[in-house]
């Protein structure tokens, strides 16, 4: 128990349930009963994968409908997309910035080489002819 009062959470993060005395000891009987409940279901479900893993008989391919919902999620972008404020900032970032940014760069080189043909000064790099 010393130890449990000599921790400090770092700045950024908070406390894990199992240093925080209230949370971890303070818990209401239903509370307790029902993430035993959760436990348990989670296990059983667990073993349940792990025997249709290790069956040396099966023939076909375990379907997990969550991982299948979340692949699908995944590969099928735009029925989930909701645009928010920060998609538009990663578009316009990733989109029509860098484009606007080359544009600017071609076109003050272009206005430099012009300024010091008209100007006289202009020495070409590289000659067709010697």
């Amino acid at each position: 128990m010393s130890r449990l009062r000599e921790y400090k959470p770092a700045p950024l993060a908070t406390l894990p349930k199992t240093l925080d005395p209230d949370e971890y000891y303070n818990l209401s009987p239903e509370y307790r009963r029902a993430e035993e409940e959760r436990t348990a279901l989670r296990s059983q479900m667990k073993r349940q994968y792990q025997m249709q893993l290790n069956n040396p008989y099966r023939k076909e391919l375990i379907e997990d409908p969550a991982l299948t919902r979340w692949l699908h999620a995944r590969n099928i972008v735009y029925p989930h997309f909701r645009p928010s404020t920060k998609s538009s900032l990663i578009g316009v970032a990733f989109g029509a910035l860098p484009l606007v940014l080359l544009y600017f760069v071609l076109k003050t080189d272009r206005d430099k080489r012009d300024s010091k043909i008209d100007a006289g000064t202009y020495k070409r790099p590289f000659k067709l002819s010697s």
